[in-house]
């Protein structure tokens, strides 16, 4: 079992940056992918960025790719958003998810069931 919960989510202008935490506990951290979704309401969860377990390899959707960078420090149990140049339609709940070595996930990253934990989600609004 892997428990995530996510810290620094809330109300920013547009233009603003953010910092999203997402700190695991349970199994060793290190043997997981990890990734950042984001559902806003009336919308699908959608795959905002991924990360491998050994950090050298990232992935972002289009929509934030260049504003956002997601990064880990195994030592610390804890995978990061930073989230620049944020825009209104960045507002949504962010989740953090994991995802067991396999390998699928390299291919799948951007699948929600490629992830078997979640956490439960922080708020992010940006107004314009």
């Amino acid at each position: 079992q892997v428990q995530l919960v996510e810290s620094g989510g809330g109300l920013a202008q547009a233009g603003d940056s953010l910092r999203l935490s997402c700190a695991a506990s349970g199994r060793t951290f290190s043997s997981y992918a990890m990734g950042w979704f984001r559902q806003a309401p009336g919308t699908e969860r959608e795959f905002v960025a991924a990360i491998r377990w050994s950090g050298t390899t990232t992935y972002y959707a289009d929509s934030v790719k260049d504003r956002f960078t997601i990064s880990r420090d195994n030592a610390k149990n804890t995978v990061y958003l930073q989230m620049s140049s944020l825009r209104p339609e960045d507002t949504a709940v962010y989740y953090c998810a994991a995802a067991a070595l396999s390998a699928s996930w390299s291919r799948y990253y951007y699948s929600s069931p490629q992830y078997g934990y979640w956490g439960q989600g922080t708020q992010v609004t940006v107004s314009s």
